[in-house]
């Protein structure tokens, strides 16, 4: 999958291959840890999301 975020090194990188290893290193990564990682990724965005929700809440609350 490509990821849009990310333009990629820039032309004064001084290792152009540094970035595909990088990106090879992080696939095998994710490829090795599965659903666990899929879990675990959506539970930080869960505990993210509700952490803000709740800022909000205080902010509402207070004002």
């Amino acid at each position: 999958m490509a990821d849009f975020s990310n333009p990629g090194p820039s032309s004064n990188n001084p290792d152009p291959g540094g970035h595909k290893a990088n990106h090879d290193v992080n696939a095998q990564k994710y490829h090795t840890e599965g659903v666990p990682g899929f879990w675990r990724q959506v539970t930080d965005l869960l505990i993210a999301v509700a952490v803000i929700a709740f800022i909000i809440f205080l902010v509402l609350w207070i004002f």
